[in-house]
């Protein structure tokens, strides 16, 4: 039996309105399948399409059969949910290995490894940050820069931000998978096709 996760107890990436909406919804089953999710975005007037980024519990990337299962439990959701009028599309991808730091856990999982942050709100007149990552603490992110300073950037400031591709992070990635870094699936951002391109029943 799966076990059943409130939303309470996942870390969601910073949302507003209609992406909070539908990540609160959507993350519970998610976890009862064994992905996190790592990004939502909304994107389109006319026909919006749904953009979900996701990883496996663990952190390592999920294939393309696991992009059509998460597909499918999603879709089924927002077909029930209807959070968005007319018809919608879903796109589900993986987070690749230079993935984006969304959550606290993230910058944990990912110190020591190089990364690039920009914020909402400047910071000492400051937006752009890379260096290497520290981790997180009391709902900030830690990032030492290349003068050798540490920044203190809060988590619902920062714009974007994600691990810079090197050497040594394809090999943690590879690790975590199992895989040989030379092999095939070793540097690859793997992708679904867009599923569910309609909402079922709308012309």
């Amino acid at each position: 039996m799966s076990q059943q996760h409130a939303s309470s107890d996942i870390e969601l990436p910073h949302l507003t309105g209609l992406e909070a909406r539908i990540a609160e919804r959507i993350a519970p089953t998610l976890a009862d399948l064994g992905y996190e999710l790592v990004r939502l975005s909304v994107l389109g007037r006319d026909t919006p399409t749904i953009q979900i980024m996701a990883d496996r519990a663990n952190g390592s990337l999920i294939s393309v059969e696991d992009c059509e299962q998460i597909s499918h439990a999603v879709g089924a959701i927002l077909d029930v949910d209807d959070p968005i009028p007319g018809a919608w599309m879903l796109e589900v991808s993986s987070s690749g290995i230079d993935r984006p730091l969304t959550r606290a856990k993230d910058w944990e999982r990912f110190a020591g490894h190089l990364a690039k942050a920009e914020l909402d709100v400047p910071l000492n007149g400051r937006r752009r940050f890379s260096g290497t990552v520290m981790g997180a603490r009391d709902g900030n992110a830690l990032i030492r820069l290349d003068d050798g300073t540490e920044a203190v950037l809060p988590l619902t400031d920062i714009r974007k931000a994600r691990l810079v591709l090197t050497d040594a992070l394809i090999e943690a990635s590879a690790a975590l998978a199992g895989l040989n870094p030379e092999g095939e699936d070793g540097g690859e951002a793997r992708q679904a096709p867009k599923l569910n391109p309609k909402k079922p029943g709308k012309k």
